[in-house]
């Protein structure tokens, strides 16, 4: 088993890297300005920090859990504090290349950024996306590494951290845009995202898991699909404008409807085989997505 080397602070990450450190709680590396490197093993790291690195070479993949990161030259990785990551490396010596943007919670603690931190939802992407950027958004993304390079190099005054974070947050706005348009530009990875996660929902209820396990999560289905829940969210609803939850709601009126069909079972019954705990539960969603009560319903047809 891989021992797990956890960097809880960006002093120690910046001294592992031999990079002098500017500032306590933020660091942007240029790794063509670091000691080479060489490495035989895969080593697991947890950071106790955000950290996103934008891949100039080749020579390393970032692995999370059994699955690697669809990680690429040109693309970015967003690692959120905690989180555990492998670096699988091809043991040849090479001198690194590409950025890391390091910042530290307590860097944004306070700020508009901290608030709105949960909302750059890539952050917890588990193993399936990196950001593939294309050469005009490579070129903005290290504009905006620049401009937090210029502040790290400036002595520390009252304006420092309003503007480092307010440049982090300008550039975790961008890459929001540029994974709406790479949901767009990859749709026909996407689309065979969405039919298995159809596939899984119609197995699901036609297996004896809703009276066992109660309603399925947009969790399980993300597990089965070895994605992350905000990944699947994000992709469902950049592709059908509904989410996730949406879609199993949706799933649970079509079967409940076939359900109802069959006169010999009570609502009761539908409810506690499509994993409802308390039918009362079940006669509301029912009648706010479809307009009647089940037993109206059945009556209906």
């Amino acid at each position: 088993m891989n021992r797990i080397a956890h960097i809880e602070t960006i002093h120690e990450y910046n001294g592992i890297v031999s990079k002098d450190t500017l500032h306590p709680l933020v660091s942007l590396i240029d790794f063509a300005g670091t000691k080479s490197q060489r490495s035989q093993k895969v080593e697991a790291i947890s950071f106790g920090f955000y950290a996103v690195f934008l891949k100039n070479d080749q020579h390393c993949e970032i692995k999370y859990g059994r699955n690697y990161y669809d990680y690429q030259q040109g693309s970015l990785v967003f690692i959120a504090p905690g989180q555990v990551v492998s670096i699988v490396e091809d043991g040849e010596d090479y001198q690194p290349t590409g950025h890391a943007l390091l910042f530290h919670p307590d860097l944004i603690r306070g700020t508009s950024l901290s608030q709105h931190i949960k909302e750059y939802s890539f952050f917890s992407y588990d193993v399936h996306e990196a950001l593939h950027l294309s050469e005009e958004e490579r070129q903005i993304v290290k504009a905006c590494f620049k401009k937090i390079a210029y502040e790290l190099k400036r002595p520390i005054d009252k304006h420092s951290k309003k503007l480092i974070v307010a440049n982090i947050q300008l550039f975790l706005d961008y890459c929001i845009r540029f994974y709406d348009r790479q949901f767009i530009t990859r749709s026909n990875v996407n689309a065979g995202v969405l039919e298995r996660f159809e596939h899984i929902l119609n197995n699901y209820f036609a297996s004896d898991k809703p009276q066992n396990l109660g309603l399925p999560t947009v969790g399980f289905c993300a597990e089965q699909l070895h994605l992350s829940a905000n990944y699947l969210g994000d992709l469902i609803k950049k592709e059908t404008g509904k989410s996730a939850q949406e879609h199993i709601l949706l799933k649970v009126i079509e079967s409940a409807k076939t359900l109802l069909y069959d006169g010999r079972k009570s609502v009761s019954q539908v409810a506690y085989e499509l994993g409802y705990k308390y039918p009362q539960h079940f006669t509301r969603l029912f009648k706010q997505k479809v307009g009647a009560s089940p037993h109206q319903y059945r009556k209906m047809n």
